[in-house]
């Protein structure tokens, strides 16, 4: 199955700007000083890399169902037989502490 690096790549681009313009913004200590371009550029450099990181051990970690697992209507249905419990259990035997003695 071949996969796209497209997504992720694009996902760590999004978050290393958005960590450029907030640690420009930031880190510079108001308008009357200089922009402090070294502190954005290194942490976007560090929300890229940490990113692409998480999205890879994510995208390594997904597995796919087993093939029995979708079939059926996903409801259970255990309820409806006698003796499991529900509306349509029977109350035929008390089921008291010494019953059995």
């Amino acid at each position: 199955m071949r996969t796209s690096v497209k997504g992720p790549l694009m996902f760590s681009a999004f978050f290393a700007v958005l960590a450029f313009v907030a640690v420009l913004i930031f880190a510079s200590g108001g308008s009357a000083k200089a922009p402090r371009f070294d502190l954005a550029f290194t942490g976007a450099g560090i929300a890229f890399i940490v990113s692409l990181v998480v999205a890879a051990m994510l995208s390594m970690s997904h597995k796919e169902n087993a093939d029995h697992l979708g079939k059926g209507s996903g409801v259970n249905l255990s309820s409806k037989r006698p003796g499991h419990g529900g509306p349509g259990a029977t109350d035929d035997m008390p089921e008291t502490p010494d019953a059995g003695r």
